[in-house]
């Protein structure tokens, strides 16, 4: 099923998860532990991360050096596969530009059609632009992506075919509250979301918050700029003290000053003091009829399961 019509259908709050493929040579059957723990919760669908190929030098016995590029955790796919035949829930493989050809998209969308796949999530990807060999085209931005897709939907491939099977992907793209790092003003980047919605994205997964009236009044701007498809709350669950100053670095964001204090006060209890924010941030969410959350939960699903299990009575 698409996210689109799970959001539409819902016949209660649902909260749904991200998580990450093994490191290269990881056990995958700790990611298996992970969906298994978070099934109690009925998560209608299930993001899995995607890792672009990265280059690095290596130093041989001889005494020189080789490049060799790797993916440091793949198997986005083979992933989505289990967790869609085997746990029977919808999952949403993301999508990059960076460090990816539009010829390897296209592969790869071609593969997720072949896997019965939906759903995919298309981001622009972090770090800096990472430009294949031998100069191949790439999609620059996530609208750019976005575009790519809705061609292959209409059977628009790279190369004229003369039988073209369109796909048939709900694609989700990502939204920032407090905007794009990049972006010179929210008012901008909300217009990049419209044109994703344009260019055929079916909802919006926002980047992490920790203070709701933020994306309250997000969503508000949006809709008076015109965004109609539906806008989903990410959030991300404080583990420990040292995220207060991490987080606003890494993702741009603001840490509101009652959880920073909070934290401050008594940084050994960072986990259960991020854990009831989390919590609390779901709960308000909620009262003002907000149907659908995101969590980014990665590999631990520890925290994310004592979160719901504070919000059980919510839920």
């Amino acid at each position: 099923m698409k996210v689109t019509e799970h959001l539409a259908n819902a016949t209660r709050p649902t909260i749904s998860v991200e998580i990450i493929p093994p490191r290269r040579g990881g056990d995958v059957r700790r990611i298996y532990e992970a969906v298994e723990s978070v099934m109690a919760f009925r998560p209608p669908f299930i993001d899995i991360t995607s890792h672009a190929a990265e280059a690095r030098w290596e130093q041989l016995p001889n005494g020189t050096w080789q490049r060799r590029v790797t993916r440091k955790a793949p198997g986005t796919f083979g992933l989505c596969a289990t967790i869609k035949h085997r746990f029977g829930v919808d999952p949403v493989p993301h999508l990059l530009c960076n460090g990816f050809t539009k010829e390897e998209t296209e592969d790869a969308l071609i593969e997720l059609h072949y896997l019965g796949i939906e759903n995919v999530l298309a981001i622009r990807g972090d770090g800096e632009p990472r430009e294949p060999a031998g100069a191949r085209a790439t999609n620059v931005s996530a609208l750019d992506l976005v575009r790519q897709i809705g061609d292959m939907n209409a059977g628009r491939y790279l190369e004229t075919l003369e039988e073209a099977t369109p796909t048939d992907f709900c694609v989700g793209v990502a939204a920032y509250p407090e905007k794009h790092v990049e972006a010179p003003n929210l008012e901008w980047d909300i217009d990049v979301l419209l044109e994703k919605e344009r260019a055929g994205a079916g909802y919006a997964v926002t980047q992490l918050f920790y203070d709701n009236d933020v994306f309250f009044r997000f969503v508000k701007a949006a809709r008076e700029r015109g965004v109609t498809i539906p806008i989903v709350p990410g959030l991300k669950i404080l583990t420990r003290a040292d995220q207060v100053r991490k987080v606003p670095a890494t993702f741009g964001v603001d840490v509101p000053p009652a959880l920073a204090g909070e934290v401050a006060a008594a940084p050994d209890r960072g986990r259960d003091i991020g854990i009831r924010w989390a919590a609390e941030q779901v709960r308000g969410l909620l009262d003002h009829d907000v149907t659908a959350v995101h969590v980014y939960v990665m590999q631990d699903t520890r925290p994310f399961v004592e979160m719901m299990n504070l919000l059980r009575p919510a839920l």
